[in-house]
């Protein structure tokens, strides 16, 4: 594999119950891109993504992240620094502060004993108050996470992820439960760290005009296949008119 590329992928194949989910899928994805996922609700978008951060393993086929392969990624401390995920959900403890869920980007450093100190003492507090600044939320980290509106928690998951520093940043789906203004918030923080972080950028979007905006290419799913994998700002009208075209029903 290529230096360059951070993901390599390989005729992956998955299917559920008999029912194909990715069907011979094959790409690269260099250090740096931030890619966009596209395409019809069910067209195998968070299964990919799924796949990448090795929560699902691929039934055939290949896959490569940053030359390990899918075996070697199984390691718990390996793969918090290779991978780190964002989710629609936000993936918090709602009833702790905003300084320990951000701090749970650490986790995976810390020994037993250092993460229960931390619950009561929040260790490295340093590092998760300049992460909460980073992300305009520096006046927050005392307050209870549920008190936080969704823009704000979507917040502090992308501050945990800046104490975790992964090398890649998975997102599903990050901003389908926010409205329009703090959708694009979130996701111009999210791009705007990622590129100071010099970090890879693969998100899963139903908005194609945000795919557009704030990513640099878009890999369009269909029924488990790539329809089409372009930069940006070559996606036309008319790619997008037939990827989302219905079928009709026999």
């Amino acid at each position: 594999m290529a230096s360059s590329n951070i993901i390599e992928a390989k005729n992956l194949k998955i299917q559920f119950q008999g029912k194909i989910a990715l069907s011979s899928l094959s790409f690269s994805i260099k250090k740096g891109e931030k890619v966009a996922l596209i395409g019809p609700s069910g067209a195998g978008k968070t299964t990919l993504l799924n796949t990448l951060a090795t929560i699902i393993k691929p039934d055939e086929g290949e896959l490569w992240i940053d030359q390990l392969s899918f075996k070697e990624m199984q390691n718990r401390k390996m793969l918090a620094k290779k991978l780190g995920m964002i989710r629609q959900q936000f993936d918090l403890v709602d009833q702790l502060p905003v300084i320990h869920n951000v701090l749970a980007g650490k986790l995976s450093d810390w020994s037993l004993f250092k993460s229960l100190l931390s619950l009561i003492y929040p260790q490295e507090k340093i590092l998760a108050m300049n992460a909460l600044e980073r992300v305009g939320l520096g006046d927050k980290w005392s307050e209870k996470t549920s008190n936080l509106s969704g823009g704000e928690q979507q917040r502090v998951a992308l501050a945990r992820l800046l104490v975790q520093k992964p090398e890649i940043i998975l997102a599903d789906e990050p901003v389908a439960s926010l409205d329009p203004a703090r959708a694009e918030d979130v996701l111009a923080i999210l791009t705007k760290l990622v590129h100071e972080e010099k970090q890879t950028l693969i998100t899963s979007l139903h908005s194609v005009e945000y795919a557009k905006k704030y990513f640099t290419r878009i890999i369009a799913l269909r029924d488990g296949m790539i329809y089409f994998d372009l930069p940006a700002h070559e996606v036309s009208a008319k790619d997008l008119a037939s990827l989302y075209v219905l079928k009709e029903k026999v």
